[in-house]
This record gives structure tokens, C-alpha cells and sequence, in this order.
């Protein structure tokens, strides 16, 4: 698996964190002695459950050694541990909420996945994701399109996963293993300066493994090409900037 980078991660960290103040609102009712962050990065989405849960043991993991660090640096009160979630579940323990925003895209096999999630959950404890759904976005349509091109060598490389399944079939998986549910999306709509900015958005997370499978020399000339392509779809705005349309989905999940 490459590596994160909590530096570039954080170049929209408003961006980022706004969608799990949204989930973490939707369970503001909840009153857990115990909150399990999957996949909390550099702890800014730690920081907003315990904004919400002061009272509760919340514990932040990551499969990454870089995110890890910041968030203990940023965030010294709090508890974070290097985690591989999908390798180390048997570890995990039991919890009264289980969070996680922007991370199980990069988990494969969510019809086994998630069921083994709700089984760490203390009975009417609550499952709460966020995931992107945002692969008709034009930049991530480029995105998929350059680097499937043969000149990068992608196809030989066994580049890590990063998928979700429709709704209706999150639906079907949460029918299965949970006592009541709901699911909903959003689309925010974020301000960009110019397209070089979705590029560096996008280098911090979907970008990334491949950029990371690079030299220097070709991974900018891939940022490169992905910019000049996305400057050709996206109609700046009459304040000059352009907008990012990103759709996300959610849902909670009760045991």
C-alpha cells in the first residue's frame, strides 16, 4: 500500500472535514461510552466526535504511519493507533459508535466488510459512514481515463482499490445485518481557484497510489496532462473560479 501524506491531505481540510461534522451530526443523539474512528488521517475527524462525545473513550486509527503521527502532534489529548482496519479486524474490539468518513472506498469487499463492522458494535450501538461516490465528477472521469493509458505501466503495477457499490446495494447489505438504517447523499459544491487545484485535491487521495508508483518526471507530467484536460471541461465561474461538484454518500446503521 503507498503512502499518505497528511501535508497534502490537509490543503482542503475544511473541504474534508465539513462532510463528517454532517455524519457525526446525524448521530448527535446517541450518548456512547465508546467511539471507534475508521480511518481518522490526521484526527480531524477524531476532533469533531469528540467535539460531539466529550464524555466518551474515543479512539482514532489508521493503516497510515504519517497520519498517525500528525494527529497525535495536532491533537495530544486524544488516542490514535496505526491500524489496518480490513487486515486487523479481529482487533478491533467492541464500540458503542463506529465512524468512519472518506475511508471504506479503500476497503474491497463491503458485502463482507460491513457486516463484520456491525458485529464490533455493542447492541444498539450505530455504524456511521461517508464515502465518495463521485466517479462521474469530469475530473475524476479524466482521472480514470489518463491513467489507464498504456505509456504509465498502471495495468502491471496491481495499484490499490478505491471503489463503492450503488446505493440499492448498500441497501440489500444493511437489510441483512442491521435493526434499522438510513442512507442519503450530498453534493457540496466547492470553490476552486482553477483546475491545477482538483488536481492537488485529488492527489491527496484517489491520485495518490499512482502518483506514488511514479518518478518525479512522470508523476508531474501526469498532474500535468490531468490539469490540462480538466481546464478544457470546467467553465470558470463569473468570479473566475470553478466549481467542484462532490458527491458523497452516507448512511448509519443501528444493531
Amino acid at each position: 500500500m503507498s503512502e499518505w501524506s497528511s501535508e497534502q491531505y490537509l490543503k482542503f481540510k475544511e473541504q474534508r472535514t465539513q462532510p463528517a461534522a454532517d455524519l457525526a451530526g446525524r448521530i448527535a443523539g446517541y450518548r456512547p461510552g465508546s467511539v471507534l474512528d475508521i480511518g481518522c488521517g490526521p484526527g480531524n475527524s477524531t476532533a469533531v466526535l469528540k467535539g460531539i462525545f466529550p464524555c466518551a473513550d474515543i479512539l482514532g486509527i489508521d493503516s497510515s504511519e504519517d497520519m498517525i503521527k500528525k494527529a497525535e502532534h495536532t491533537y495530544p489529548d486524544m488516542s490514535f493507533r496505526l491500524c489496518n482496519a480490513a487486515r486487523e479486524t479481529d482487533k478491533l474490539g467492541k464500540y458503542d459508535v463506529i465512524f468512519s468518513n472518506a475511508c471504506l472506498q479503500w476497503i474491497p469487499e463491503h458485502e463482507k466488510f460491513i457486516p463484520c463492522l456491525m458485529e464490533h458494535l455493542n447492541n444498539g450501538g450505530v455504524l456511521a459512514v461517508q464515502m465518495p461516490m463521485n466517479g462521474q465528477e469530469p475530473v475524476m472521469r479524466i482521472m480514470d481515463e489518463a491513467v489507464k493509458e498504456p505509456k504509465w505501466g498502471f495495468a502491471e503495477m496491481g495499484i490499490e482499490a478505491n471503489a463503492v457499490l450503488a446505493p440499492s446495494e448498500y441497501f440489500d447489505i444493511l437489510s441483512g445485518c442491521a435493526r434499522s438504517f438510513d442512507i442519503w447523499e450530498t453534493v457540496y459544491y466547492h470553490s476552486m481557484p482553477d483546475a491545477g487545484a482538483m488536481t492537488e485535491w485529488v492527489k491527496g487521495t484517489r491520485l495518490r497510489p499512482y502518483l506514488n508508483a511514479l518518478d518525479a518526471v512522470k508523476a508531474t507530467e501526469l498532474e500535468k496532462e490531468i490539469t490540462e484536460r480538466a481546464a478544457s471541461v470546467y467553465e470558470k465561474r463569473c468570479s473566475g473560479e470553478i466549481i467542484f461538484r462532490f458527491r458523497r454518500f452516507f448512511f448509519t446503521a443501528v444493531k
